[in-house]
């Protein structure tokens, strides 16, 4: 397993033949609003939200108070006990979607050449909460109370070794550390890992660090809001924006050589047709922020422009200042209220590097079932942003090209195009 950061600035460098290998056929999804892909799917479209006081821990003494934590999930209904011990919240959250990824695209590992398929992740902190623990112990009863497992449960790529060892998916593994772009980043270096030859990548991201010590680390970037109201708390592109909230979670998916799922009669979600990543300038250096730069070249990487794009799953960052900048890239783009955009999100809090793996998972569904899930809470929209906000219900329409964008903070962008299935 290799851990790898991978973060560039470029043009398009694929040509469309290239991009129309790589198909999503699986889907796993452990979310606020929704543990597995059924019932999270159901919910996004009732407008079910999964945000609410925190849980796993006591946020009193904190000046936030809500996230999005996972419904229902007990471990042990889930995870081998030999398991338990070695792993973070967020690992088993983890092992639980690329379970259910595998089973929804059909495929069973064990029949696949050994070094045909392999695990590529995203995470933004690794797992915080087995971390704080075992620090505590060290800290009260010394360093014979530590666990031996701490030396890699905390460990960034903990996710991709795990899936990697339970399943035995043998070949290229690796770890994409790029914070709330990390989800996105992911998919797209299972993509290039494609073009090499491996046929299938479990790819995406499941992150979480609700406890005291990643809740102090996210607090740091003064971007959570304060809000004790669910409903009032994180609302992008809102007049009344205040911040956002964070959560836990996130989607596995399986990306595969679309003539090897053409061969095993799997029916893909859709097909991941571009990628760009860009870089923000320094701040005060009076350079341009990357995001439209990453959405051009990702519409140029897919051989497509901006006509093309039937919908548009935003970062909607609930910050005032990076809403406008987002907004006015879809201006540009797009012209005013030139396509239907959505922030799902909303329902989930942002889950970091597990947001933008989300946010493809229902874009995936949103191209097979010709349905735009909703953005909630949001009502009060300015004016100036001119943008046709999917919000309330969700929109039925003819969907066939999806952009997907997510932002990082440090100034991490990323955008992908997905393409309903020909045929």
């Amino acid at each position: 397993m290799t851990t790898t950061t991978i973060r560039a600035t470029h043009p398009a460098t694929a040509t469309r033949p290239e991009a129309a290998r790589a198909v999503i056929t699986g889907l796993g999804i452990t979310a606020p609003n929704g543990l597995g892909r059924d019932r999270w799917w159901r919910a996004s479209l009732d407008g079910v939200p999964g945000i609410a006081p925190v849980r796993r821990f006591d946020p009193a003494g904190y000046p936030a108070h809500l996230a999005g934590e996972v419904p229902d999930f007990d471990a042990t209904a889930h995870i081998p006990s030999r398991l338990l011990p070695q792993t973070d919240h967020m690992t088993r959250l983890a092992l639980v979607a690329a379970e259910e990824a595998l089973a929804d695209s059909g495929v069973d590992p064990a029949q696949l050449p050994e070094y045909a398929a392999g695990v590529i992740t995203a995470s933004s902190a690794g797992g915080f909460e087995f971390g704080q623990r075992e620090l505590a112990a060290l800290w009260r009863d010394g360093g014979s109370h530590v666990s031996a497992y701490q030396s890699f449960a905390w460990f960034y790529a903990v996710n991709t070794g795990q899936i990697s060892i339970r399943h035995g998916l043998r070949g290229p593994s690796g770890v994409v550390v790029s914070e709330q772009a990390g989800g996105i980043d992911a998919v797209a270096q299972a993509r290039r890992q494609l073009r090499s030859g491996v046929t299938l990548l479990v790819t995406g991201g499941v992150d979480g660090s609700l406890c005291p010590w990643g809740w102090t680390g996210q607090l740091a970037t003064r971007r959570i809001t304060g809000r004790s109201d669910p409903r009032r708390a994180y609302l992008p592109f809102d007049r009344d924006a205040d911040g956002y909230v964070p959560g836990e979670g996130g989607a596995l998916l399986i990306l595969e050589d679309a003539d090897a799922a053409r061969a095993r009669g799997a029916t893909p979600y859709g097909t991941v047709s571009g990628y760009a990543a860009t870089f923000d300038p320094r701040p005060g250096t009076g350079g341009e922020p990357g995001l439209r730069r990453a959405a051009e070249n990702a519409l140029a990487d897919a051989g497509l422009d901006a006509r093309d794009v039937d919908v548009v799953f935003a970062d909607a960052a609930g910050v005032p200042e990076l809403d406008r900048a987002e907004a006015e890239v879809l201006r540009t783009l797009f012209g005013p209220y030139g396509v239907p955009v959505t922030a799902p999100k909303t329902m989930t809090g942002r889950l970091y590097a597990g947001g933008g793996a989300l946010d493809l998972a229902w874009a995936c569904m949103a191209l097979r079932e010709g349905v735009i899930p909703p953005t909630v809470h949001t009502a009060d929209v300015p004016p100036s942003h001119q943008l046709d906000l999917v919000v309330s219900r969700p929109r039925r329409a003819p969907l066939r090209t999806a952009l997907v964008l997510a932002r990082g903070y440090g100034g991490f962008n990323a955008a992908m195009v997905l393409r309903a299935p020909q045929g």
